[in-house]
């Protein structure tokens, strides 16, 4: 699996922690497109770097994070085939991927800590789409980019 990765200056310790998560995983490559500091960038900036890797088909899902994860999952949500779920708990990350098939998490760096962020990202990454009943669901939200 690819995931690319991004955040803004209000994320960056968080975006490390991550990818020390993500580095559990042997069959996922990570792709890091920035900030790399602390100096202010712009959270759209990001959400538009990770999400065109996930619609063009070079990342599987996409992670992004700002300071709440609020800005940059709005973001995220107005690029087309993006349905980014902005996750602050274990149970909303496993039903974003089982119920709404996401292909973007978004958490913000100074809401959560590293232990919940990291179990959020697990179940992100190991969560499966359920189909069925969802996939009615999910396949209504995308025709309203229509």
């Amino acid at each position: 699996m690819k995931i690319t990765i991004g955040s803004d200056h209000g994320a960056v310790q968080l975006k490390e922690e991550v990818k020390m998560v993500l580095k559990e995983y042997g069959d996922v490559e990570v792709k890091d497109v920035g900030t790399f500091g602390t100096d202010s960038v712009d959270y759209p900036d990001i959400a538009e770097k990770v999400c065109g890797d996930v619609v063009s088909g070079n990342a599987d899902r996409g992670i992004v994070l700002c300071g709440t994860g609020i800005g940059i999952s709005i973001a995220a949500n107005k690029i087309k085939g993006i349905r980014c779920a902005l996750c602050n708990d274990v149970f909303s990350a496993k039903m974003s991927r089982q119920h709404n098939d996401a292909n973007v998490l978004a958490m913000g760096g100074r809401v959560l800590g590293f232990g919940p962020a990291g179990e959020i990202v697990r179940a992100f990454v190991e969560g499966k789409f359920e189909g069925g009943r969802h996939e009615r669901r999910v396949n209504k939200i995308m025709a309203l980019e229509k």
